[in-house]
């Protein structure tokens, strides 16, 4: 029985995720799980599950949660401070971490997995995004085990297993990518989008944030850069395909020529499922894929015109250094900004822009020198936000 810390257990991940320990009862347990202010969804998950610990970083939400935890006679422990928080994460009482958590609020308890050696479940990609070279030398150091759990590098995880070398082996990665919810719709109807409609996804049911960076198709700008840490390849061997069936989740072409692709229906608890069960596979619940039913899978060039923050992450990653932080960080402020109605979701690249091009790039050394550059990228980009929608500009 393999101990789990499941981090972000109220979001889309932690759902899909306990969905697929709810099918395998005999292989896992829950021993921590987290979340940032949902306390009644977390005391359901306490009364189904029992994990023995949990924390809820809002701590007038965790009180409440600790409270209906004695009115339902749960015995879940609960965690107050952080520091006892990534404790946990990093003793010998966790297995596996499911790293489900959103945005770079995720960092701190990704490198306090890694730094402690566990099988780490990568759904955070802003985590690598922003401190993938660091990441890997401690991945290195402590000999851990990171799978991405993410559909698109997941796939890319299981085609890659062949290649004894993938430097050697690798010709290309392939990421695909549906073309999101503004797939069809006009670059110039863009300043018109509301963050209902950019929400929208055709295909899979997200949390808000990520649905916007799939409409502006940022997700796949971060995923290349993801990819590129994850899988240890030059940035020009990183590919994207638009894929609106959402079907082929990723390929690799090998040296010769043969083309490896994962496919299966677009449902989370399938790559989840094989990252829990590596190096075997366990049961995801999900339904059988019928090619038959889907008849044709179309492929398209993306357009990286109508979709700048495609240039905006190909250039972070480039540049390197802490280029990718400051884009990560812009683009999670200006994402907010938009939610909360206060930028046009056109004006999200510009301001992207605008900081990228402000803020000095340095060398990534520490993970504190990390946090710095996403704190200042972030106050930076606020900045530019309170003056856009100043001037209603």
């Amino acid at each position: 029985m393999l101990n789990i810390a499941l981090l972000g257990s109220t979001g889309s991940i932690g759902d899909s995720t306990l969905k697929v320990i709810e099918s395998n009862r005999d292989l896992f347990t829950i021993n921590l799980i987290s979340a940032k202010s949902n306390y009644i969804k977390v005391l359901n998950q306490c009364k189904l599950f029992k994990p023995k610990y949990v924390f809820l970083k809002d701590k007038s939400s965790a009180h409440k949660l600790k409270e209906s935890l004695v009115c339902e006679d749960v015995k879940t422990e609960i965690i107050f401070e952080e520091a006892k928080y990534l404790e946990l994460i990093s003793s010998s009482e966790t297995d596996i971490v499911v790293a489900g958590i959103v945005g770079l609020a995720g960092l701190n308890s990704v490198y306090h997995s890694i730094n402690s050696g566990k099988k780490v479940l990568l759904a955070n990609k802003e985590s690598y995004v922003a401190a993938g070279e660091y990441l890997n030398t401690l991945v290195s150091k402590k000999q851990s085990t990171v799978i991405p759990i993410d559909s698109e590098h997941c796939a890319i995880h299981q085609c890659i297993a062949s290649a004894s070398n993938v430097n050697r082996d690798v010709s290309e990665i392939i990421l695909t990518g549906s073309g999101g919810p503004l797939l069809n719709t006009k670059q110039e109807e863009f300043r018109g989008i509301t963050p209902e409609e950019a929400t929208n996804h055709p295909i899979w049911r997200m949390g808000k944030k990520i649905s916007v960076d799939s409409a502006t198709l940022m997700n796949k700008g971060l995923e290349l850069i993801e990819a590129k840490w994850l899988f240890n390849i030059g940035n020009d061997r990183i590919k994207l395909v638009i894929h609106p069936e959402g079907i082929v989740h990723s390929l690799v072409e090998f040296s010769d020529r043969s083309v490896v692709a994962q496919m299966s229906v677009p449902d989370m608890r399938i790559p989840i499922s094989y990252g829990l069960g590596f190096p075997t596979r366990i049961n995801s619940g999900a339904k059988k894929l019928s090619l038959t039913e889907i008849g044709s899978l179309n492929f398209l060039k993306p357009n990286f015109n109508k979709f700048p923050c495609l240039i905006l992450a190909q250039e972070a990653l480039k540049v390197g250094g802490t280029a990718p932080c400051l884009l990560n960080a812009a683009n999670e402020e200006a994402v907010n900004a938009f939610l909360d109605k206060r930028i046009r979701l056109d004006q999200i690249p510009e301001i992207i822009e605008f900081v990228m091009n402000k803020m000095p790039i340095d060398a990534v050394e520490e993970i504190e020198g990390i946090l710095e550059a996403d704190n200042v990228a972030r106050t930076t980009t606020k900045e530019r936000i309170e003056r856009k929608s100043e001037t209603h500009d």
